[in-house]
């Protein structure tokens, strides 16, 4: 049965596999203390073009998120983030498991706008009851965005001013960032470093054997993190598994040149679908395909291929996700555009 249920499908890049077995037997240092991380860290911040940034490993996109937002927020704040955000529907209610609200903005097609942002906090402290309700804190968005659209480096800037206008941290989940950075190169690693506080290179989604790189970009890391890291049961002993993924990863592009195979299979299944007549609920340029299909042909085909639900659209139709990755082979598109 062909795949396109997600982009994790896979293991890992073999050229990872590779690195891992060849120092499956070295005695390596605990907690991200190892030689292979700190060179991980050091490829990233030069990536970035951010030498004061900090660079912790962490093992999923949901735990990297908790732990970063409860370590930015005091306990009387939440975080803003768009009414599709992965935290708002898709993280099983996990900042708030940490004592933090949600608090949601318009969506435009994933996107939230810096107009609307503005006017939410003014909004807020314009209250004569302000100090009674929760106080916007930091401010949260994804580079692709929950629907796989992207913020241009114009957008990100005029998000941040806001923030820094109101004191709030920006912090930008990662999760499919390979596939951001190889859609859109003028908004690449260093305008995104230079525009958040705090952002992710995900791993799991991109060709890691697991983990995240969370980035602090301006010295910023939030006082004793390591610990605070351990309290949320998120601390690796065996940390440099997921520091040699990254130094893989950064070395001679591999992490773009990942994203750009994703983007380009996603590609040609989204020009097959529109020549064949499917309406897609919305387009981007990464390695999200959603498209209307009727229940009855949405079953036929789930008999041959796993894909995503993604809402209801009405009594007859339904958005369906199409996922494709690192490890996408072309043949695999073309075996799909057959059964369409």
């Amino acid at each position: 049965m062909l795949s396109f249920v997600n982009d994790y499908c896979e293991g890992m890049h073999p050229e990872i596999l590779e690195k891992l077995a060849k120092i499956n037997l070295e005695k390596q240092v605990s907690y991200g203390d190892d030689k292979y991380s700190k060179s991980a860290e050091k490829k990233i911040r030069q990536a970035a073009k951010c030498e004061d940034a900090d660079v912790w490993f962490l093992a999923g996109g949901t735990q990297t998120n908790m732990v970063a937002i409860d370590a930015f927020l005091e306990e009387y704040e939440g975080v803003v983030a768009a009414k599709t955000a992965h935290v708002a529907l898709h993280e099983s209610g996990a900042i708030e498991y940490t004592g933090h609200k949600v608090l949601e903005l318009p969506s435009y097609g994933g996107k939230i706008k810096a107009k609307d942002l503005e006017a939410y906090v003014k909004a807020y402290y314009a209250d004569g009851n302000w100090d009674h309700m929760v106080t916007p804190g930091m401010v949260y968005i994804t580079q692709p965005t929950e629907l796989g659209t992207l913020y241009s480096a114009k957008e990100l800037k005029e998000i941040h001013k806001v923030c820094q206008k109101f004191k709030m941290p920006l912090y930008i989940d990662g999760a499919r960032l390979a596939e951001a950075l190889a859609a859109d190169p003028k908004t690449g690693l260093p305008e995104i470093a230079a525009n958040c506080e705090a952002f992710y290179i995900g791993g799991n989604k991109c060709g890691a054997f697991y983990g995240e790189a969370l980035v602090f970009t301006k010295n910023n890391t939030p006082k004793r993190f390591l610990s605070r890291i351990k309290q949320h049961g998120a601390l690796l002993a065996k940390g440099w598994t997921v520091g040699v993924s990254f130094d893989v990863m950064f070395t001679d592009n591999l992490y773009v040149r990942g994203g750009e195979n994703a983007n380009k299979c996603a590609s040609k299944l989204r020009a097959a679908l529109k020549k064949k007549g499917y309406k897609q609920y919305i387009e981007n340029k990464t390695n999200q395909v959603f498209v209307v299909m009727e229940d009855n042909a949405m079953k036929a085909l789930s008999k041959k291929v796993k894909f995503s639900f993604w809402e209801k659209l009405d009594a007859k139709h339904t958005v369906i996700r199409f996922v494709t990755s690192w490890a996408t082979r072309m043949e695999e598109v073309d075996q799909l555009i057959e059964l369409l």
